[in-house]
């Protein structure tokens, strides 16, 4: 799975347009990063820059962001609404797909330091990047903002993590910055069917984790209650990690309980959403939907999809579009207006727009494709194809099993051979595409030049490794296969009898994807000079097409037997 992180910078500039976007062109001028939105604010003075991408082409974007804020920026001269404390105030790096939170801070924290030594900006780590367990929280990074900032520095309780710790001319033009690592923050609206503020209210102050002051006899007209320092004694809510209030908006005409998730680990989308419907439904209301605000990693979607259809004893075992769909319906997302996950959800957002992948073609366009008088795709892409479509007549046998009122109370083991299938199937036609790109990459590895002994060296080196590629791929193509085969036998032998056939066809198209992908390592290792290598991967393939050959014999065997003729 590709990498892929967001940065939110804010930048102390939110009226000077010019400045703002010589800010943002540094973004765009980083390849594999794609910018998703720049939202100023001229009350605020505050700019919020959002962009994507995988991680270290991420991180040179957000340094060159700090880098031309500092240049721009005079803190000195700052006035704004929203709490700050350096041209860039904050630079958070949030994971969106196939990246660990621990993996995130060590990018963050890399950035913090070459922020502070190359630009010789105080920095401070903050929430899941700090180093000290009282700097998690930003607003304590900021405490007096840039003001006190003078003060603070030079102090060993206000040393920056990373960056000079004294005031100077430079700092006092560039401020401190903070740079952190957190989670996802989901903003939502839940849409209700009330016009009371009020109402609305009282379900956000039941749900959200500061929850609502203790009052004297427990009424609400009663005074709050105040512990020995004076401070208000709250009850928390029922959900950690949300912040919520109730507002109406009178363009739609209804009250919302509006809620930022600060932690979609802590309290996943789906989750929130059940628990604002049990909370209006115990004070006489009922949430017609719901409005997310600005943008969500795919995982929101596929997780809240699978919720639901573990909750109606479905299959999780379907396509990806399918499980979005699900969720989508299931939150009411399209409640207000249409709800189009192209333009709300990241990875949809950054997708390849060239519609160069074989796997997007039609099925006409696929075999026109291969049809032609290109040698590419050939017989290697054929090959993982058929086996693609092997894993999906198993997953189809599965998930027609999981949906009869017969089979409804193994439902869980007819969805976790569709998961399977699913994912067997999601792996075949990746290696489609890459099947084809490992034979281009050996094309281009013989048009390198040869005019010299060192060029030759080099492109005898480039052939070599393009042909162990080109070699492996194949093989992998035929271990992805003949794991095909062991979910057609599972739905051959107890998923729905009228069904059979499709699982015993499936078991032909994974003995010739096998076969095919065979030919291919055949054909590629008799090209390569590393024979240890070359003996072991024709040792492998030719263990699993033996494998293959028994599994399908045994498969069809089952399936004229269930057939009776």
């Amino acid at each position: 799975m590709r990498q892929l992180i967001e940065c939110v910078p804010n930048i102390s500039e939110g009226c000077n347009r010019e400045v703002i976007d010589q800010v943002v062109a540094e973004v765009e001028k980083v390849e594999g990063v794609r910018l998703l939105d720049v939202d100023p604010g001229r009350t605020t003075n505050r700019t919020v820059i959002t962009f994507v991408g995988e991680p270290d082409a991420v991180v040179e974007a957000a340094f060159r962001v700090v880098a031309r804020a500092a240049e721009l920026i005079d803190m000195s001269q700052h006035h704004g609404a929203h709490p700050r404390q350096g041209a860039t105030d904050v630079c958070p790096l949030v994971p969106v797909s196939g990246i660990t939170m621990e993996e995130v801070v060590e990018y963050a924290r890399r950035l913090g330091q070459r922020i502070g030594e190359e630009l010789q900006i105080p920095v401070y780590c903050y929430e899941e990047a700090a180093y000290r367990e009282e700097r998690r929280n930003l607003a304590y990074c900021r405490t007096g903002e840039y003001e006190s900032l003078a003060n603070r520095l030079g102090s060993e309780e206000w040393r920056p993590d990373y960056g000079p710790n004294e005031w100077n001319e430079r700092v006092a033009r560039t401020g401190a910055t903070q740079v952190g690592a957190r989670d996802f923050l989901v903003a939502i609206n839940y849409n209700l069917n009330t016009t009371s503020t009020r109402r609305a209210n009282a379900v956000a102050f039941d749900v959200r984790e500061k929850g609502r002051p203790l009052r004297e006899g427990g009424k609400l007209t009663g005074k709050p209650l105040k512990d020995a320092d004076g401070n208000v004694l709250m009850q928390p809510g029922t959900l950690k990690g949300t912040k919520a209030i109730g507002w109406y908006i009178e363009d739609y005409g209804i009250a919302q309980v509006s809620m930022n998730i600060t932690s979609i680990k802590t309290a996943p989308v789906h989750l929130c959403f059940e628990e604002v419907c049990r909370c209006a439904g115990e004070r006489g209301l009922r949430v017609t939907g719901c409005e997310i605000v600005g943008l969500i990693p795919k995982s929101v979607l596929i997780d809240a999809g699978e919720y639901f259809l573990r909750k109606q004893r479905r299959s999780l075992g379907v396509s990806e579009a399918e499980v979005v769909k699900v969720a989508v319906k299931s939150l009411g997302l399209d409640d207000l207006k249409p709800f189009n996950p192209k333009e709300k959800v990241i990875e949809y957002m950054i997708e390849d727009e060239d519609g160069g992948r074989l796997v997007d073609l039609s099925c006409r366009g696929f075999c026109e494709a291969t049809a032609s008088e290109s040698p590419a795709p050939g017989g290697g892409s054929v090959s993982a194809y058929m086996g693609a479509l092997a894993a999906s007549l198993g997953a189809m046998v599965a998930n027609l099993t999981a949906g009869k009122a017969a089979y409804d109370e193994q439902w869980e083991r007819y969805s976790e051979v569709a998961v399977r299938g699913q994912r067997l199937k999601e792996a075949l036609l990746r290696a489609v595409d890459e099947d084809t790109q490992a034979f281009n990459a050996i094309m281009a590895a013989f048009a390198l030049p040869k005019s010299s002994e060192a060029e030759k060296e080099a492109r005898s080196r480039a052939i070599q490794e393009a042909t162990r590629y080109a070699t492996e791929v194949p093989l992998h193509t035929m271990e992805l296969a003949a794991e095909c085969f062991g979910v057609c036998r599972d739905m051959v032998e107890w998923g729905n009898p009228s069904s059979v056939t499709d699982g015993g066809v499936g078991a032909l198209a994974a003995r010739a994807a096998v076969m095919g992908a065979h030919l291919n390592v055949k054909i590629n290792a008799s090209s390569l000079k590393d024979m240890a290598f070359r003996e072991e991967v024709l040792r492998k393939a030719a263990a699993i097409e033996a494998e293959a050959l028994h599994q399908e014999a045994e498969i069809v065997d089952i399936v004229n037997r269930k057939i009776g003729i």
